[in-house]
């Protein structure tokens, strides 16, 4: 007997699984398979350590690392913003019962060679040192538009139109100069090049606005990440998708996915076939239907002391504009250690990225890794930023694209919600948002 499956999803990455999971919650039958033995495909969370220096194919790890089971390694670690469209979407799929977050204790911007605490709050910028008097002025009345902003109510527009304005025009009506823009565009809306300067103020409003929403909740940082990494994440959809009858099978080569006039019937696996409908998968499940759009570069550097100038932080964010560094495209470090339960006692795990622009990417990252010294150990990878080749409408095969070098969920929910869109022909939409922070210590 076949067994037949409204949905069958190939891969345990986050996306995957956040899908798979939006999928089980709305009554569909779902069919998980990931040919690798541990959860999270590309994004997965490796431990012991031990495992992390066999995958890169390093000797090691030292003695003095100590305890190896202690610590969970993510290999693409990207930070939650604390009212963001993914948190929404946990704390709407219920997922968040198996999770712990912890709140991020700083965001940093890099400066003609400095570091800088990022201001977001009106607080922070009249201390701040990334501008002049007048500078923190301007930036506090853009911080009241964006904030008394609202889109239906045109007397909150002060003759901007949302839709047609550009973010380079708004920013000169507010006199901004260069500095300003610069951790305003790239620290705080979170864009990754200039090119949103060009493109309607809306979209940087509600980025802003995002941001300040997120820090209200904390005062540290707008951004949470999960105690023992990212790895939770798919197995606590795993133990949702079990409750809601769906079924995960790891482990299981994936053999052939079968056609029928075009469209996806089945996939065959261990010999096996399973009838489906649709289908989800990551890149890696079907080459042939995707294509290169560029390359990232990660470098997972382990520490034994917390990254200078961030006022001793045990984790942050810190970002490089790409102007800093003439380059097209930010660099960004993100920093986690012992009190995520990521490592042992007293060790730090700093993650550089960004996407490759020349032949040597080991030395578009040098100016990140400085920043960093001493390193006890590197891990060094570039991969393929890969995206479907179609929309999966005609096929019904749904693909994900690869996980691109910010380090922040941003663009990753943009491609969940346009899965969602493609996958059911609805808008993925839920509640009012829900307070998401257990953190460890109040829990």
């Amino acid at each position: 007997m076949m067994q037949e499956y409204d949905i069958i999803v190939l891969g345990t990455g986050i996306k995957e699984c956040v899908l798979s999971g939006l999928m089980s919650l709305s009554g569909k039958k779902v069919l998980h398979i990931d040919k690798n033995s541990c959860h999270g495909g590309e994004s997965a969370s490796i431990s012991p350590l031990e495992e992390l220096y066999r995958r890169f194919k390093v000797p090691g790890p030292p003695k003095s690392m100590r305890r190896g089971k202690e610590w969970n390694v993510d290999l693409i670690p990207k930070f939650f913003l604390a009212t963001g469209p993914l948190v929404k979407i946990l704390v709407h799929t219920e997922v968040t019962r198996y999770l712990d977050f912890k709140v991020v204790e700083g965001s940093y911007l890099f400066k003609a060679g400095k570091l800088y605490k990022v201001p977001a709050t009106e607080e922070d910028a009249q201390s701040s040192d990334l501008m002049g008097m007048f500078d923190k002025r301007r930036f506090k009345k853009l911080l009241h538009f964006v904030q008394n902003f609202d889109i239906r109510n045109p007397r909150t527009h002060q003759d901007v139109d949302p839709e047609k304005t550009t973010t380079r025009e708004l920013f000169s009506r507010f006199d901004l100069g260069q500095d300003v823009i610069e951790f305003t565009g790239h620290a705080i809306a979170l864009h990754s090049s200039e090119s949103y300067l060009d493109r309607p103020c809306l979209e940087t409003i509600n980025r802003i606005r995002l941001y300040c929403e997120s820090l209200s909740r904390h005062n540290t940082s707008p951004y949470l990440f999960p105690l023992y990494g990212l790895g939770e994440l798919p197995q606590g959809y795993a133990r949702l998708s079990a409750e809601y009858g769906g079924t995960f099978l790891l482990n299981k080569p994936v053999d052939e996915i079968i056609m029928d006039n075009g469209k996806v019937k089945a996939v065959k696996s261990d010999g096996k076939l399973f009838l489906c409908k649709q289908l989800i998968c990551d890149p890696s499940y079907v080459p042939n239907r995707v294509r290169k759009v560029g390359r990232v570069i990660r470098v997972i550097c382990l520490l034994n002391h917390p990254v200078k100038n961030t006022h001793e932080a045990s984790s942050c964010q810190i970002i490089i504009p790409q102007a800093q560094l003439n380059r097209k495209s930010d660099i960004y470090i993100c920093v986690v250690s012992y009190s995520h339960s990521l490592a042992s006692d007293g060790m730090y795990i700093a993650t550089v990225s960004t996407a490759v622009e020349t032949n040597n990417p080991e030395k578009e990252v040098e100016p990140a890794l400085e920043l960093l010294e001493p390193i006890m150990q590197k891990f060094v990878s570039t991969t393929n930023l890969l995206v479907p080749n179609e929309d999966g409408r005609k096929s019904q095969i749904f693909v994900s694209r690869s996980y691109d070098a910010t380090n922040h969920f941003d663009s990753e929910c943009e491609d969940i919600k346009d899965m969602y869109r493609r996958v059911t022909g609805a808008e993925l939409c839920f509640g009012g948002p829900r307070n998401l922070s257990h953190d460890s210590d109040d829990d």
